[in-house]
């Protein structure tokens, strides 16, 4: 029986109808260095769980109906939790208690863990969901056509998957800053262009950061492949982050600079459009930073800083 109760993981417990101890079987060391006969619970578990357990086994005693326990005890400065399933039972016409101990320590640990990312999935989501609503009311307040408006909302959606594929590949932790301007510009790059132009601190961001720069870096790609230098070859954009500072605490900025095929030309963004109100307020207010953009002659300049609750410089050039 020894045998069977160890290979099962669980204990028993057996005491009388005043609740004494008289026998135990398999008990992990820590009980058993402390039962006795003649002992209580309180003797086997500390005072207020006794109290709580004799509260809870005088009940089964009057009433038959079994029932369920947990406890955590500190157990060599470790918390550990047992489950004890509490029934009633006759012995010769005499009733007692039989608890059957099994440690659920794991199982519990397992659970916990599994509702803080459930509740932290929920949180994502919830907030992903608003994004994409915002955009899609923006999307249709800019544009004057069925079409365009698609045309335009897949491609957002496109640029938010992107980013949260590199999310989720790294179990929530962020981005690196290359990785998310590769995906960002891979379907717009041309293949005569050479090598995508992303210089500097390859900075590790948070998920937060990593979302709405990608819907930033959409916005200039696909302005830029649009009217820009892609659509001209290419060859004169340049991506590149540098250390910062930021209201007096460290940043990085990250610098798009875009020269146009026409060197006379401004680039028409207009006041109201979706992708200037992005470039301007909303990344760099869901990020606390603070973004610049420059629309003059033959040139796009788009300065965007990022404070240090929004990445890390795990690796240096």
């Amino acid at each position: 029986m020894e045998r069977a109760l160890s290979s099962a993981g669980i204990s028993i417990l057996f005491q009388d109808s005043t609740l004494t101890l008289s026998y135990a079987e398999n008990l992990p060391r820590h009980f058993a260095e402390l039962f006795f006969a003649g002992g209580s619970d309180s003797d086997l578990f500390g005072k207020a769980h006794g109290d709580y357990l004799r509260t809870l086994k005088f009940k089964v005693l009057e009433t038959g109906t079994a029932t369920n326990a947990e406890i955590d005890m500190d157990v060599d400065g470790e918390v550990r939790t047992y489950e004890l399933k509490v029934q009633r039972i006759s012995n010769g016409g005499s009733l007692g208690i039989l608890s059957v101990i099994s440690e659920v320590t794991e199982m519990r640990h397992r659970e916990k863990v599994l509702k803080s990312l459930l509740r932290e999935l929920s949180h994502r989501s919830k907030n992903l969901l608003a994004i994409i609503q915002g955009i899609a009311t923006q999307t249709a307040r800019n544009t004057l056509s069925l079409d365009s408006f698609l045309a335009k909302f897949r491609g957002r959606l496109q640029s938010l998957s992107n980013s949260q594929d590199l999310i989720t590949d790294s179990s929530w932790r962020g981005a690196y800053l290359f990785d998310l301007a590769e995906k960002q510009f891979a379907p717009y790059w041309p293949e005569t262009a050479g090598s995508m132009p992303i210089f500097g601190i390859n900075a590790h961001m948070t998920p937060n950061a990593a979302v709405h720069l990608g819907l930033a870096l959409h916005e200039l790609i696909v302005n830029s492949a649009s009217y820009g230098a892609i659509a001209g070859g290419a060859s004169s954009i340049t991506l590149n982050c540098k250390e910062a500072q930021h209201n007096g605490k460290k940043a990085i900025e990250i610098a798009w600079v875009e020269i146009l095929p026409n060197r006379t030309e401004i680039h028409e963004f207009s006041e109201n459009s979706f992708g200037k109100t992005v470039l301007e307020r909303v990344v760099p207010s869901s990020m606390s930073g603070k973004a610049e953009l420059r629309l003059v002659p033959g040139r796009i300049e788009y300065y965007l800083q990022i404070p240090e609750t929004e990445f890390e410089i795990l690796k240096r050039p």
